[in-house]
């Protein structure tokens, strides 16, 4: 298992502080992998770098992206952080749980920003949701915190080298690029027939689909076929 197949990727994080601190905790760790979505700061800038201290190589090989969905795309399994617990069908789960993860897949930590965190719609991308116990009267974390209480459990598992279940060498699951290729046609053969109705539900209605195929742990077999599945109904009409 490597530190390598890790990212931690910060969601329109708000504060440079916070950036560079979370750079600190991920090299604190021997992680290497930042990826920052639509950060509201100039990106890098001083204040990023002096608060990243020893890490700024951290900053300098970060990769920064427009939306979600092109940070996802060579991601295997996504696990967001979450104060709150969702009234969504997926799975929640606890630090102890990622005992299960399987860190040979590619796994990408998504964190929200400081005043808001994650949005439904962006929680719908994810394979679970993470919970930090923290006390029932104040858990709210600050980013970077939030960060190094995970990459420091993360790295104490990797070091046990925990027993995973294992699948035929034959099975390749689906990479989040193919299953993000295969919803995108989905969506684009439901919009054709006017599917989403009314239309002000329609970002509901992506979300609850996103989370019925994100959640699945699909190959790449399975994935390739529901598409021509999908393509085949759209040439029908």
């Amino acid at each position: 298992m490597s530190k390598n197949n890790i990212s931690f990727i910060l969601h329109k994080p708000q504060l440079s502080e916070n950036i560079g601190a979370c750079a600190r905790a991920i090299k604190n760790f021997d992680f290497k992998k930042l990826i920052l979505i639509n950060p509201k700061p100039i990106f890098p800038n001083d204040k990023i770098l002096a608060t990243s201290v020893g890490a700024k190589s951290i900053i300098k090989q970060s990769k920064m992206y427009n939306n979600l969905e092109q940070a996802l795309a060579n991601v295997d399994i996504v696990i967001a952080t979450s104060a709150r617990f969702r009234n969504k069908n997926i799975k929640h789960i606890s630090l102890e749980d990622l005992k299960k993860i399987n860190f040979k897949k590619k796994i990408a930590f998504l964190f929200g920003s400081e005043a808001s965190g994650l949005s439904n719609n962006e929680i719908s991308y994810a394979n679970y949701t993470l919970q930090i116990p923290t006390s029932a009267n104040f858990k709210s974390l600050n980013l970077s915190h939030s960060l190094i209480i995970i990459a420091q459990y993360v790295a104490s598992i990797l070091k046990t080298k925990p027993h995973i279940f294992k699948k035929s060498k034959k099975v390749k699951s689906a990479t989040k690029k193919d299953i993000q290729s295969m919803v995108n046609l989905c969506v684009r053969n439901l919009d054709s027939i006017n599917f989403f109705k009314p239309h002000e539900k329609r970002p509901i209605m992506l979300e609850n689909l996103r989370n019925i195929f994100y959640k699945m742990d699909l190959s790449d077999k399975e994935t390739r076929i529901l598409s021509s599945v999908f393509a085949s109904l759209g040439k029908k009409r």
